[in-house]
């Protein structure tokens, strides 16, 4: 039977609310967002995150600031704005094409002819439009993921990592869509959840949402995949993506592109499951993607956990030398060779590669 949809994000009485992911699985508390600042506050410390879900977000943010205008602002002043909102995560592409979205509808060369009710009334109905095209697309992404398994309900176990459910988007998810809609359809899922080192999004919020969801699920260390698919049947591995090139190439989460050299390596499918809005047409290959380094302190210690109170969730949080330094890339590029096929709200890519996802979104490649 089908669960209601998980709904991270929450517009009411003109305010953003926000399921805090920092503090999963530990407590379940929400952020009231009521300015762009508290939005890039919340982008940039991860209390919201995944690619959908920092777009959607960042499109409230805009309303946000808008609202909180006592006058119209100038082009530049709204440009500066966001721009500040775009830095608050630079890898995925999602958000960049929100704000380029957004302006479309209210170009320069007519801007002087909006008011500033026009703005705001245009940029609610943005974001409130954004929110719902992402559940919908979502769940019909997630109907094509079920046309690469048997149609009969079968047994199957399949690897992800990360989080790309509905904490990651605006509901259902995308990976982890596919993963709901295949339990939905009669099959017997059992997923092995990567812990996502360093910020372990795979071991507080997706294991937090298979809990939620009654999906049968193991928790594995990053390292234990080759272990797994050498000793156990593992169907396949579905992914999400915060950037895909135009040859294919996709950014997601670090630890993805070992875990598809693991996979080819055991002849397992490995699926990129995305939508529309993580295609970038403007780069050529994954070389050209922007990678977020983040605080080394991320992978020395567990102390960026804390409660809603800012207190630390673990008792011994050190877990390297004082002084100690480390890389913490955010992301790394699994490449188009790597990729079985691309799951889209459109259909299936596959082989990936640029000529077959030109043919399946030519808007998209005509216009970027």
């Amino acid at each position: 039977m089908q669960k209601s949809v998980l709904k991270p994000i929450l517009w009411s009485d003109e305010k953003l609310i926000l399921l805090d992911q920092r503090v999963l699985p530990g407590s379940t508390s929400y952020l009231t967002a009521t300015t762009m600042e508290e939005v890039i506050h919340a982008i940039r410390e991860m209390a919201v995150r995944g690619a959908p879900a920092i777009a959607i977000t960042g499109a409230f943010g805009i309303v946000l600031y808008l609202n909180g205008c006592s006058a119209k602002p100038s082009y530049s002043e709204l440009n500066k704005k966001l721009t500040d909102l775009l830095d608050s995560r630079p890898t995925a592409v999602n958000l960049r094409l929100a704000i380029e979205e957004f302006l479309s509808r209210f170009p320069e060369n007519s801007y002087s002819q909006a008011t500033l009710s026009d703005l705001q009334k245009g940029a609610k109905e943005f974001a409130l439009f954004m929110l719902k095209e992402d559940l919908d697309n979502n769940l019909t992404l997630s109907k094509h993921g079920l046309s690469l398994f048997p149609n009969s309900p079968s047994v199957l176990h399949i690897v992800t990592h990360c989080n790309t459910g509905a904490l990651a988007t605006a509901g259902h998810g995308t990976a982890l869509g596919v993963i709901r809609s295949l339990r939905d359809a009669g099959h017997s899922v059992t997923v092995y959840a990567d812990e996502t080192r360093p910020y372990l999004q795979g071991a507080r919020l997706t294991a937090w949402e298979m809990k939620e969801e009654g999906i049968p699920a193991f928790l594995i260390t990053d390292n234990m995949v080759g272990w797994l698919m050498s000793t156990r049947n593992v169907d396949a591995v579905i992914v999400g993506a915060d950037r895909i090139a135009s040859n294919g190439d996709t950014a997601n989460k670090i630890g993805t592109y070992p875990l598809a050299i693991v996979a080819k390596h055991h002849g397992v499918p490995f699926y990129v499951a995305a939508t529309e809005k993580s295609l970038d047409f403007r780069i050529s290959d994954g070389s050209q993607i922007p990678i977020e380094m983040r605080n080394g302190s991320e992978v020395t210690s567990f102390s960026f956990l804390k409660d809603e109170n800012g207190k630390s969730l673990l008792n011994e949080g050190v877990i390297a030398p004082a002084g100690m330094e480390a890389l913490n890339p955010s992301f790394d590029v699994t490449p188009a060779s790597l990729i079985s096929g691309i799951i889209t709200e459109r259909g299936i890519v596959s082989p990936v590669n640029e000529s077959n996802l030109r043919n399946l979104f030519p808007k998209t490649a005509r216009d970027r």
